[in-house]
Formats: C-alpha cells, structure tokens, sequence
C-alpha cells in the first residue's frame, strides 16, 4: 500500500531586511529534501517567495549578496505624501532585472498577501503582475506609498497577516511550513551606538539628501555622532508596527498553527539593514538545521539525512 506525498506549503512572514532569511530557509530546505508545492509570502515574505516561485531564486541570491548600502540608496524615491518612499524605482529596477510574468503562469503556486488600507481587510493577491503583487504587499505604512489596485489602496500585508498560513492552506496545503522572523524582537533595546563604518556612503551622497535620509533612514546611515540622543522616526515606527506584528502573529498561530515554525534569530538586525544579506541568510539555514527533528517526525526528511 502506498501513501500520496501530502502538499507541502511555505508560509513567508514578513520581517523587511529580515527577509533575506527566507532564501538560507529555501535552501535549507531543499537539500533535506523538502521540496514546497506552493509558497505564499507577506511583505519581504512575498518578493522572496515571489522569486522562489518564477524559478529566478538564484538570480535573486546573487544579487541580495551582494547589495550594499550605496545600492540600497540608489533604490530610494523620496516621497512627500503617504510614506517615505514612492516605489517606483524598487519597481523599475525588479521589472528591469527579474522577469514580470502573470501570478496564473508560474511553474510553482504562489500567493501574497495585502491589507485593503479603506477597509482593514486582508486580500490575497493570485493573480496578475507578480511585480504588483509583491509591491503592494511590501508597501510598509510609513514607509512605502499605498500601492493603487484596481482603485483599491493597498499596503502591507503584515497589518493583518503577518505568517500567512491561512493563505497557504487555502491554496491547498496539507502540511503547512512557516517562517516568523519577528518571533525574537520584543524586548530588543534601540541602538544608541550608532557610529558610520561607511564613511565613503556619507562622503558621496549630497547633503540634502544625506539629512533626509539620516531623518527617515537612521538605521541605514548611522549619525556622525557617536551617541544618537533619541531613535530615528522610522525606528519608532518600525519598533511600533514589530510590536503590532509580533502580537498579530502569535494570536493567529494560536488559532491555526503552522505544522512547522522556523525562526530565524535576527532581532539585531534593522528594518533597513538590506545589506546584510550574506548574515540573513545563514540565519535562515541555521534555523532550518534547528528544527530537523520535527520534520523528521512528520516524515518530510529521512532519519538519515545529514543536516543543511
């Protein structure tokens, strides 16, 4: 007698430079053998899944590895209405890079979630640019601007759903595997220790732009001074919305769990800190080594197989 393979789905949380854990959690993964029928993504959760599921992962690996913080600069549009940033050229730059193609016409299911900013409600995005899809679900209230769908405004989907394992099961999931990135950050201090170790960042960025950015982005380039008297704006709102999401997302794993939960501890690591992928992304592995006993339980991996 034999038994179908159950459908396994993958369940990315959103964590904004957290997420480049989500590409060592795949990998992880597929070298145990586990191999995702489906992934759905909130937030960073979807542009990674996003990549997963067009095939272009390793492309996209390439290039998160190598981001530094010059590029991230040159990827920011500064807004003066609805969030710090436009998009519009994080939008340009993935059209130009990654190839955009229809949600329907991926080799593996996938899905994102996004938060209708009129009504509070949750929507899950399966169909059309996988582009648009991944903007709107990124879109950080502060942060990015509302993305406009079908003349609906959409923005982050971690205001309702931040692991969305409901999504994956109504995709078809059997088995869902999820990935919290935020399951550490309550309790974490504000960094006052701020100090530049890139000083040819400062140096070659024009001094407007460097006092906007050191307003909104204090994270990313640290003060001149050694000593920050008070968190930057986006870190108050950043901590806030990791509060909110934290809270979120325990009371609806409490509701529908996930079969399995991979965190990846990296509370150290910033809201826009993007180039610290290399270090994101052996968290996701170490993470995934951590909990091989338990797929190994749900019959996912062999009891022989080595860890990642």
């Amino acid at each position: 007698m034999t038994t179908s393979k159950p459908t396994i789905g993958l369940a990315l949380g959103g964590g904004a430079a957290r997420g480049w854990a989500h590409i060592g959690v795949i990998r992880a993964l597929e070298e145990a053998g586990v191999k995702p029928d489906l992934v759905c993504g909130t937030s960073i959760g979807a542009l990674v899944g996003a990549a997963y599921a067009t095939g272009e992962l390793d492309h996209f690996e390439r290039w998160v590895v190598k981001l530094g913080v010059r590029e991230v600069i040159r990827l920011l549009d500064l807004s003066l209405s609805g969030g710090l940033l436009k998009g519009h050229r994080l939008v340009r730059f993935f059209r130009q890079t990654f190839e955009d193609r229809h949600i329907e016409s991926l080799p593996l299911p996938f899905g994102a979630v996004a938060t209708s900013l009129a009504s509070g409600a949750e929507v899950w995005l399966r169909e059309g640019s996988v582009v648009e899809a991944v903007r709107a679900s990124i879109a950080l209230p502060a942060l990015f601007t509302p993305a406009n769908r079908d003349g609906d405004l959409l923005v982050d989907g971690g205001l309702v759903n931040p692991v969305p394992i409901t999504l994956a099961k109504a995709m078809g999931a059997e088995i869902v595997i999820a990935v919290d990135l935020n399951s550490d950050l309550l309790g974490r201090h504000f960094r006052n220790d701020q100090q530049s170790d890139l000083p040819e960042v400062a140096e070659s960025t024009s001094p407007e732009l460097l006092r906007k950015l050191r307003d909104g982005f204090g994270q990313l380039l640290p003060a001149r001074s050694a000593v920050s008297p008070a968190p930057s704006l986006l870190e108050v709102v950043a901590t806030a919305l990791n509060i909110m999401q934290v809270r979120i997302t325990r009371s609806r794993m409490a509701g529908d769990p996930a079969d399995v939960v991979i965190t990846p501890r990296l509370a150290h690591v910033s809201l826009m800190e993007f180039h610290r992928g290399q270090e994101a992304i052996d968290a996701g592995r170490r993470a995934v080594a951590s909990i091989l006993p338990v797929l190994r339980d749900l019959h996912l991996v062999s009891s022989t197989e080595q860890n990642p």
